[in-house]
């Protein structure tokens, strides 16, 4: 069993950055894809970005692609997301989320976080 733990939201004006992190616990981190998601009110939870379990490759949501940056320490059990020109939209609680396999939908990943939420002011 994998638990998630996100810190690092807040509030930042537009333009502005925040670093986002993941910690995980529970039983080994190594070999499992790492996701971020989020999500507003009303609306359906959201793609951000995924890395591999190597941290070799990730993928991003054209929304955000050029400015999130997803690394991960797997000595240290936690991945983190950079987010750069934050923007309005940007707005939303933010999940990370851990699968064996993962991808870029929702219902791929296992293992959720709670939360955390993200406001960027105009």
């Amino acid at each position: 069993q994998v638990q998630l733990e996100e810190s690092g939201g807040g509030l930042v004006q537009a333009g502005g950055s925040l670093r986002l992190s993941c910690a995980a616990s529970g039983r080994s981190f190594v070999g499992y894809a790492m996701a971020w998601f989020r999500q507003v009110p009303g609306k359906e939870r959201e793609f951000v970005g995924t890395i591999s379990w190597n941290g070799g490759a990730a993928h991003y949501a054209d929304s955000v692609k050029g400015r999130f940056t997803l690394s991960r320490d797997n000595a240290k059990n936690t991945v983190d997301l950079q987010m750069d020109s934050l923007k309005p939209e940007d707005t939303a609680v933010y999940f990370c989320a851990a699968d064996q396999w993962g991808g870029s939908k929702e219902t791929e990943y296992e293992y959720w976080g709670q939360g955390t939420q993200v406001t960027v002011s105009s």
